[in-house]
């Protein structure tokens, strides 16, 4: 009876030091293979800020707008009626057109945008291939992003139409769809390519670009909006100069 349990505890702890072999088997193929993935995503991350503050998102050309549009741009007032001045969230793609830098954080499944301008936060899925069916209207929408080589390609849907384009009122409804082509052109340079497609708002989609600069030696700084909020224009000024 005693050399049988001592078989049969041998055979126990051969059966665990299988199953811990395995375990850390799995564990090497699987960790290496998420860090192998990050390694081969084209890296966006860094702190950007715009290289020409454009606050006019039709860089002065006609839009192509319906009549409905045309009455919400001509009734639209920086200092009265900007949906910003009550502290409400900026919205897509006006997010993306702040004088204020944007860092770019990067990890599994997701890309991060942490805007300084209210301290807002936008997040891309880059781990699903659709949205979802029973969509929430939101300021930020619901933004999935793929890669195709060095270009994330972002596609946001679920809009609230409350919230303006640019920073001169132009309109869009919650049928907007933004597509976004965001690459690294070179080390210290990111390009951001919109095209906007709102059949109530536009009669036909158009394109802007958006050019930013790397800032290595910034670093995303606390910004509140209720603070000090007299409901005046809040037509965006330069940001202070960072020192290392």
């Amino acid at each position: 009876m005693r050399y049988r349990s001592i078989a049969s505890v041998g055979a126990v702890m051969a059966l665990l030091a299988i199953s811990h072999a395995k375990l850390a088997h799995t564990a090497r193929l699987t960790l290496p293979a998420k860090a192998q993935a990050m390694a081969h995503t084209p890296d966006l991350s860094g702190v950007w800020l715009v290289h020409e503050f454009q606050p006019d998102a039709s860089l002065g050309a006609k839009l192509p707008m319906s009549s409905w549009a045309e009455a919400k741009f001509k009734a639209a007032d920086a200092e009265t009626n900007d949906p910003r001045l009550n502290c409400l969230p900026h919205g897509v793609p006006i997010f993306m057109f702040s004088v204020m830098p944007i860092e770019i954080l990067q990890v599994p499944g997701r890309v991060l945008m942490h805007l300084e301008d209210d301290s807002l936060l936008r997040e891309i899925s880059t781990d699903v291939q659709k949205h979802p069916k029973d969509l929430d209207i939101s300021y930020n929408g619901d933004s999935i992003g793929k890669w195709e080589g060095d270009t994330l390609v972002v596609d946001t849907v679920g809009l609230k139409g409350t919230t303006w384009l640019d920073h001169v009122g132009h309109p869009h409804s919650d049928a907007l769809h933004v597509v976004e082509r965001i690459r690294r052109v070179d080390h210290n340079t990111l390009v951001d390519d919109f095209t906007f497609d709102d059949p109530k708002a536009y009669t036909k989609a158009w394109t802007v670009k958006q050019v930013y600069d790397l800032k290595p030696d910034w670093r995303i700084r606390e910004n509140v909006c209720e603070e000090n909020n007299k409901y005046r224009s809040r037509e965006p000024t330069a940001p202070l100069r960072r020192k290392k």
